[in-house]
This record gives C-alpha cells, sequence and structure tokens, in this order.
C-alpha cells in the first residue's frame, strides 16, 4: 500500500481563507469566515489526497531564526487583524476534532516544520503532499514530493512537479530559492537585488543557474543597471537566499511515523461543525450516521389519534404542537396537531381540527391556556386555515432563546437534551432530509408529534424557573410573547407588492444597465466582458494606465475595494462601480422580489427570525426585506413597489434617529454626548470637530462621514482592522481616530473599561430590560478569545437595548392603534423603522401617535427622536 504524507502549511491557508470570503460570523459572533474555508479546503485535501499520514504546520511567533541574519525579515508586515486572530485556536479545535495532529516550534517557521517532515517523507518511501499558498514551498519539489499551491483564494490548487515547474516558471525546484534571492520578496521583506524582477532573474538563472555562476561571470551580464545593482547589492542577493532557504533539518519533536492517520468520527466533528453553525457541510462528514447511532429507547407514550374533536379533550391548561416539515411556514402544509394535558394525549389529523367547531372554538378562547412551540409559527399557521389562536401562556422557544441565545438549536429534542429531560427524537431522523424528506405513516408521524407535545409541559415547570431565577421571566412574558403575536399578524396581512412597477423598474434597470455598459466601452475604447476582472484588469491598468493598487496569482485585482481606491482617477471606475451595484438590484431584488409573490394576493409575506441574534435584534428572511440597497436611486426605487392593500390608504413610515448612539449616552453617562443630543447637534458633526480637532465650519463632508464611521463603528465594537476597510484608510489613521474619540469623550472609554470587568466578574452583560449575554471566553487565557468576549461586552447592552426599545414601541403603538379603534397596521419592521398603511383619513391621528409612542416607550437621559414620512409607496414615505 502506497503511504501518502500530507503537509499542510497552517498559517498560509488560513490567512488565505480569511481574506477570499466576506466576514463571517457565527450566532455566538464569533468569526468563521477563515476557520470555514480551512474546513472546505481540509474536506476537500481528505477526499482528494486520501492521506495514510497528515500534519497541520503553524508559525509559533513572529520572532524566528533568521531575525538574527536580518532583523528587518517580515518587517512591515501589517499587524493580523483580531477578527482573523481570534479564528487560529477554532482551526486547532476543528483539527483536534478531525483526529489531526497539528504542530508548532519556537523560533522555526511552518515552511521549516514542512520541509523536514517532507524529507524525512522521501527517505522513508513516502509519496508526499504539500498543501501551501506559498510558492516558496516550490523548492522541496522532488520525484516524492509535490507542491500543492493554492489559487483564486483557496478555491483551486495547482498541483507543481518538476516537470510542471520546468514548463511553468522555466526553472528547477533547487532554483526557487536562487529566484528568491534575485527577485527578493515583498511579503517576507526579502531585499533581493533593486531593479531585477521574476523575468530577469529567470533569465539569468537560465544562462547561469546558481547564484555563485551569475557572479563569477557579472562581467558577462548585459546591461549597464543590471550589472551595477547586482554589484552594489550582493551581500543583499547572498542573503537573501539564505532567508528564503526552508531549513529541512529543524529539531522538530516529531516523527513521520507519529502522524498516522486513520481518519475521524463523524460524531465528534458533527460537533464541532454545529458549535461553528456550519449546517452546510454536515452531511459530508456523515452526520446522518450519527443520527442514526445515537438513537434513544424512548418510554412507552399513550395517545389517542381523533377522528372528532370533542370539547372534553380540553381540560383547562393544554400543552399544543402545530406540525410542519418545513420552517417555511406562509407555504408549507400543517401535517398533524398535538394535543395534550394532565391526563391524556391526542393526535389530530389537520383536516379533522379545521373542520371542527369545537376546535377552533377552543382555539380562540382565550381563557383556555395553552403552551406552545414557536407562538408565532403556531399563530400564522392556523389564521391561514381562518382560526385564530388565543390564550398563549408559555412559549418554549423563546424560552430558550431567551435562556441561551448563543445556542445554535433551540428545537424540542434538543432543548430537552440540554435540560437533561428525556429527549424526543429529532426530526431529521422521523422525517428524513433534503430529497429524501417524507411525511412518515400517520402512526409514526402521530406519536412524534405528540411526544413533542407532551415534552412542551415537562420543559415549561423547568424553564419557567429557570426563567424567574435570572429575571428573564418579565422579558419574557412582556416583550418577547407580545411581540411574537404582533409580528404574527404582520406576517399573516403581509405586503401588497405592485408586480407591474417591479417588472417595470427591472426593464428600466436593464435599459439603465446597457446605457452604463456604452458609457464605460466608449471610456475604455472598445468592448470586453465588464465582469471579468481578466479583461477588465487590462483595461484599467495598461491601457488606461491607471495605479496598480494590488495584484493577483491570476492577474491586476478589480474588487470593490481596489476600485474605490481608484474613485478620483479615472470617471470609469464610478461607472464600473454604478454597473455592478445595477447588476446586484436586478439579479438579487427585482427578479428575487418576483420570485417569492404570492400570484394570487400580490402580497410579500417575509418571516422574521425572533430567535436568532444574541443582541436581541430581529431579521427578516424569505425574502430579506431589511436588506433592500438604498444607498442609490435605483435601490430605493424598489421600495415604490410596495403599496398599501386599499384604495385611498397610504404608507407611513417612522424610524428612530441614532437610536444606538442616543443608548450608548445613557448608558456610558458621557455629558459631552448627553449635551450633544439634548441640544439636538448634529452627533456626527460634533464627532468631527473632536477627532479632527477643527471649528464647526471647517469639518467638510468627508470628515463627517468618516465621524459618523467611527461612531457607528464604538459601537459595533470595530476594531482598528475593520474601520480601515470601511473608510479606504490605513489601519494607522484608523486607530489614530479610535483613540482621539475616546479622548473626547471619557465616559464612553470609561463605559468599555468597566462593562468588561462587569462581565469577567458575572459571566454575562446585560441590557436595560435585563436581556442576557453569556461570555464565557472573556476569562480565557487565549488573548484573541477573550479580546473577542471584551469587545462583545461592550457593545452587546448598546445594541440589545436599541433592539428591545423598537419592540416595546411595537407593543405600545400596536395596544394604541387598538385602544383608539384605529384601521392602522403595522406591516414591517426594518432595523429601527417601522412601516405601517393606513387610510388617509387617519394621516393627522398617526403623525401625533406613532413618533409619541416609539419616543416615549421607555425614558432616557437623552430624549429619543422618531423621523416619520408619509406616501402612496414605501418610497414615498421617506
Amino acid at each position: 500500500m502506497t503511504k501518502k504524507l500530507v503537509l499542510i502549511d497552517g498559517n498560509s491557508i488560513i490567512y488565505r481563507a480569511f481574506f477570499a470570503l466576506p466576514l463571517l460570523n457565527n450566532d455566538k459572533g464569533v468569526y468563521t469566515n477563515a476557520v470555514y474555508g480551512f474546513t472546505t479546503m481540509l474536506l476537500r485535501i481528505l477526499e482528494e489526497q486520501k492521506p495514510t499520514h497528515i500534519l497541520v504546520a503553524f508559525d509559533a511567533g513572529k520572532t524566528t531564526f533568521r531575525h538574527s541574519t536580518y532583523k528587518e525579515y517580515k518587517g512591515g508586515r501589517q499587524k493580523t487583524p483580531p477578527e482573523l486572530s481570534e479564528q487560529f485556536p477554532l482551526v486547532k479545535e476543528l483539527l483536534d476534532a478531525f483526529n489531526i495532529r497539528h504542530y508548532q516550534l519556537d523560533q522555526y517557521e511552518a515552511d521549516d516544520i514542512i520541509g523536514t517532515l517532507s524529507r524525512q517523507g522521501k527517505k522513508n518511501d513516502f509519496e508526499v503532499a504539500v498543501i501551501s499558498g506559498d510558492k516558496d514551498m516550490l523548492q522541496l519539489i522532488s520525484d516524492k514530493v509535490t507542491v500543492n499551491v493554492t489559487k483564486k483564494g483557496i478555491s483551486e490548487v495547482e498541483a507543481y512537479t518538476p516537470d510542471y515547474l520546468l514548463e511553468k516558471m522555466e526553472i528547477t525546484p533547487e532554483q526557487i530559492i536562487e529566484l528568491k534571492a534575485l527577485m527578493g520578496d515583498n511579503s517576507d521583506n526579502i531585499p533581493g537585488v533593486p531593479g531585477v524582477g521574476e523575468k530577469t532573474a529567470t533569465k539569468l538563472l537560465k544562462q547561469y543557474e546558481t547564484l555563485e555562476n551569475i557572479y563569477d561571470h557579472l562581467d558577462e551580464v548585459s546591461g549597464k543597471k543590471l550589472k551595477e545593482n547586482l554589484t552594489n547589492h550582493k551581500e543583499d542577493a547572498f542573503m537573501s537566499r539564505e532567508l528564503a532557504t526552508i531549513n529541512c533539518e529543524s529539531p522538530i519533536e516529531v516523527t513521520v511515523d507519529e502522524l498516522s492517520y486513520s481518519g475521524y468520527t463523524s460524531e465528534n466533528v458533527a460537533k464541532i461543525f454545529q458549535d461553528l453553525g456550519f449546517q452546510s457541510l454536515l452531511s459530508r462528514v456523515g452526520a446522518d450516521e450519527v443520527i442514526e447511532e445515537t438513537k434513544e429507547e424512548l418510554e412507552d407514550l399513550d395517545y389517542t389519534i381523533v377522528d372528532k374533536v370533542s370539547s372534553d379533550m380540553f381540560t383547562g391548561e393544554e400543552a399544543l404542537v402545530i406540525e410542519m416539515l418545513s420552517d417555511s411556514y406562509h407555504t408549507a402544509p400543517i401535517e398533524g396537531i398535538g394535543v395534550t394535558n394532565n391526563e391524556k394525549a391526542y393526535f389530530i389529523p389537520t383536516e379533522v381540527a379545521i373542520e371542527s367547531k369545537e376546535f377552533k372554538q377552543w382555539a380562540e378562547d382565550s381563557n383556555s391556556k395553552k403552551i406552545v412551540f414557536d407562538a408565532k409559527q403556531s399563530v400564522v399557521s392556523l389564521l391561514k386555515k381562518g382560526i385564530h389562536l388565543r390564550g398563549i401562556t408559555f412559549d418554549v422557544l423563546l424560552a430558550s432563546y431567551l435562556l441561551d441565545p448563543s445556542e445554535n438549536n433551540h428545537d424540542i429534542p434538543a432543548i430537552a437534551h440540554r435540560i437533561g429531560l428525556k429527549a424526543v427524537r429529532n426530526d431529521e431522523e422521523v422525517y428524513g432530509k433534503g430529497a429524501k424528506l417524507k411525511v412518515p405513516e400517520q402512526d409514526v408521524l402521530a406519536e412524534h408529534v405528540v411526544r413533542k407535545a407532551s415534552m412542551l409541559r415537562k420543559l415549561e415547570d423547568k424553564m419557567e424557573k429557570e426563567l424567574r431565577e435570572h429575571e428573564l421571566y418579565t422579558l419574557l412574558k412582556e416583550l418577547e410573547m407580545p411581540l411574537a403575536l404582533i409580528l404574527a399578524e404582520m406576517e399573516h396581512t403581509g405586503v401588497i407588492v405592485d408586480i407591474p412597477r417591479l417588472e417595470e423598474m427591472g426593464a428600466e434597470l436593464k435599459q439603465r444597465l446597457d446605457e452604463v455598459e456604452q458609457e464605460i466601452y466608449e471610456l475604455a475604447g472598445e468592448t470586453f466582458n465588464i465582469n471579468s476582472p481578466k479583461q477588465l484588469g487590462p483595461i484599467l491598468f495598461e491601457k488606461l494606465g491607471l495605479r496598480v493598487i494590488k495584484k493577483t496569482k491570476t492577474g491586476y485585482s478589480t474588487a470593490a475595494d481596489v476600485l474605490e481606491q481608484l474613485h478620483n482617477d479615472h470617471e470609469i471606475i464610478a461607472k464600473i462601480l454604478l454597473y455592478r451595484q445595477l447588476g446586484k438590484l436586478q439579479s438579487t431584488y427585482i427578479e428575487g422580489l418576483l420570485k417569492v409573490v404570492d400570484k394570487r394576493t400580490s402580497k410579500i409575506h417575509t418571516r422574521y427570525n425572533q430567535a436568532l441574534t444574541q443582541t436581541g435584534r430581529l431579521s427578516s428572511i424569505d425574502p430579506n426585506l431589511q436588506n433592500i440597497p438604498i444607498r442609490i436611486e435605483e435601490g430605493r426605487k424598489i421600495r415604490q413597489a410596495f403599496v398599501p392593500s386599499e384604495k385611498d390608504w397610504i404608507m407611513f413610515a417612522a424610524d428612530y434617529s441614532q437610536i444606538e448612539l442616543r443608548v450608548l449616552a445613557h448608558i456610558a453617562n458621557d455629558e459631552k454626548l448627553i449635551s450633544a443630543f439634548k441640544k439636538g447637534e448634529d452627533i456626527h458633526t460634533q464627532t468631527a470637530m473632536d477627532v479632527f480637532h477643527v471649528d464647526k465650519e471647517e469639518v467638510t463632508s468627508n470628515m463627517r462621514r468618516q465621524a459618523k464611521a467611527v461612531n457607528f463603528g464604538i459601537v459595533y465594537g470595530i476594531s482598528d482592522f475593520g474601520l480601515s476597510q470601511s473608510l479606504g484608510i490605513t489601519r494607522k489613521e484608523a486607530k489614530l481616530f479610535i483613540e482621539r474619540y475616546l479622548e473626547s469623550y471619557p465616559g464612553v472609554k470609561a463605559y468599555m473599561d468597566d462593562i468588561v470587568q462587569e462581565a469577567k466578574h458575572k459571566g454575562y452583560v446585560t441590557t436595560l430590560m435585563n436581556r442576557r449575554r453569556y461570555l464565557p471566553e472573556i476569562t480565557s487565557r487565549n488573548f484573541n478569545l477573550r479580546s473577542f468576549a471584551e469587545r462583545t461586552a461592550m457593545n452587546t447592552p448598546i445594541q440589545g437595548t436599541a433592539a428591545d426599545i423598537i419592540k416595546q414601541a411595537m407593543i405600545d403603538l400596536h395596544e394604541k392603534l387598538r385602544d383608539e379603534n384605529m384601521q392602522a397596521r403595522m406591516l414591517l419592521q426594518v432595523h429601527d423603522e417601522l412601516i405601517l398603511e393606513a387610510p388617509r383619513e387617519e394621516l393627522e391621528k398617526l403623525k401625533e401617535i406613532v413618533p409619541a409612542m416609539m419616543e416615549n416607550t421607555v425614558e432616557l437621559k437623552v430624549p429619543l427622536k422618531a423621523d416619520y414620512a408619509y406616501g402612496n409607496s414605501w418610497y414615498d414615505a421617506k
């Protein structure tokens, strides 16, 4: 059997994954994009390479033995962004779950570990595969060692053998270090010889083979300047070769034989995938088998499948489960209903329940108490059948979410398992998933649904006690549960979409795209594929001669951040950015919205996630109406398609002005912030004055824009890296901005210090309404995990309180509209904005009621401010 040794350059792959993928968070708020990219790469390696032996090597620290040769080695590298550093421990945990050895050695780099092991592997007749994003590794190639270099981020690899290297680069593996000696390496700050690039270095090596031979024949080298540079920088060249040479005899304490690999246990890997939120990868590690292996023997359950509902089935407080196989409950059918009381359990087939006057009477009786799982889903699903569920006294889903918002699984079996109760079977075990998803025989379905309903009663007792102990019961009963019923009505009502207008906008966008396309061609002087970086790059950087910001392995980078930096260099850049924005509007929003409109009613019924974010904010899916872009006019115009559902009605929108900054002023008790808000000053202008040390009259629009980014960045715990990315400035400038901000607002600085200490003492932080977020990593010995938890401690009370305030405002407004007997109704919530529809004759009353409810829902040290607008569409209500 062939022995296969796979050696992975951990640092290189993680870095490439981080910058290749957008910043992603799991439901705990931890950044996971680098871990996700690394994981997909690792799975592909295991599938394709089928290693018998494997190791992932990491750099041990900033200082290596090479620094004694050249102290500036790797100098000038920017500090690793905290969003990336905090992912390294997660990658190592992931490798442990895969049973894959990882190793690092003080004073040595991952390259040296890999070089040493590849030489061991070669001597012991292993077939060796090295995986890295660094072409320095090409010096290790031999008849037994293949170096796989990642390209296109990490989505593809290029396998280098001696023959392929000679064909591709016209040099041998041994000449890679000679190449680096001549041309240097900016990323490692290896100087090389000035003026010598890859082309010149390759030409010299093809002619003279080695560095020594080049200098032995220096008189023969053509080009006066080249000869002069080679002469003056001979020491640099030889030193550069030494720096670029991988140490294949490093004093590592691991041998090839210790790296044997016999695979991973699906259960262990599935667990960490679930923790990280990598649901899409579960099937790739055999998670189906894990579910099958962990079946529990369940207790016997006595239940009745009823063919006729009678009123004596309901004794006063029932647990109710309305079973649907899909989260998309607006369109999914009800598969059956489970009802249990203190004495008996029943399964009611859907048709039996819907056609029964007794069931409808019980469901709509607000005096008949009901324990449910997911009140919002339960209400919406029955509203579709003409039944308005009332009398809900406890929602197990929302209770579980409040008790631990960091959990990513709040279904009944998972909650029961965490609380220590005998679990019901997982839905996937009963129904299957994906293409295998199906409704089982009625007996199997009935037992599963009734078991869920029975479990709700047991869960309520335990969860209510825990909620009270943690002072969360009031939050559940007075905020989250009333809100769930309001959201259910909003979802069921839906919002009318003017389909012809949306289609018309699609045609207008297509025409505008064609116009912008022609303008780009005129500015470029030729036609080309604007969406192809390979064609766009040469147009911008060769034909038009724009400055090159960044190069990739495949050519010039034309990414959005690069084009933003070139915005003022040529008018074609603005056109290209506009073209991309318009293209996204067309595909994602025009076409996307048309796919989800109910053609019979012309309505869209979005779904609000109430038990998802750790801060308590609502999110919206199917479709996500909170993400319609409004920074360009074409994006704002999409809101023209959202119109009232009745003739002579209007759309009315009200939104909080800078609510998170006002909450920050209150929580931090910062005198300057409080004063600014009380006086009605423009907070961004005030911050610009403080950060840039200028008078009000000297504040430019760009200064205000940057100050605004700092203001909101502070609220979100932004790092200097994050701020530099959003503003297109250096990290040094971003760091200075943040420092000046904190100097200007000492109350904010004190709050940040105090809240971190409080979190370390308690293990959690709270909002003004006592919502909790647990931060177990706040006392971690790992600097990166601890730093992330500290940033989270600072921003969660602000974001969470703002989320709680708008939720309370929705409850207050809903009650007020009902008390005033008004027809106006809430349709949508988009972050800090509420959108209503109402008869035109109620407009004057709305102008009075809506801002009053929003501004007086809580009392802060600064005034809350709500702006409103109205019109014939959501677009007009701006």
